[in-house]
């Protein structure tokens, strides 16, 4: 499963979108769709969306209140 895909996921069962995760992050929605095409973020970005999403990130997200891992 891709990053993007996991990401996306998390997004879903967090009830957000990528526009509200571009607003927490302070970029463009555009900047946001373009990475989840590419599937191209950085170990930083993926901390921060982690921290966003209330997760851990160990390169899979765990969910802080249910341990479920995505």
């Amino acid at each position: 499963m891709s990053m993007t895909e996991k990401i996306k996921i998390m997004l879903v069962k967090r009830k957000m979108s990528a526009v509200d995760l571009s607003k927490i992050l302070e970029c463009s929605p555009t900047n946001i769709y373009n990475k989840l095409k590419r599937d191209n973020f950085s170990e930083k970005e993926l901390n921060q969306i982690a921290d966003i999403l209330n997760c851990d990130f160990k390169g899979t997200f765990v969910m802080r209140d249910t341990g479920e891992e995505v």
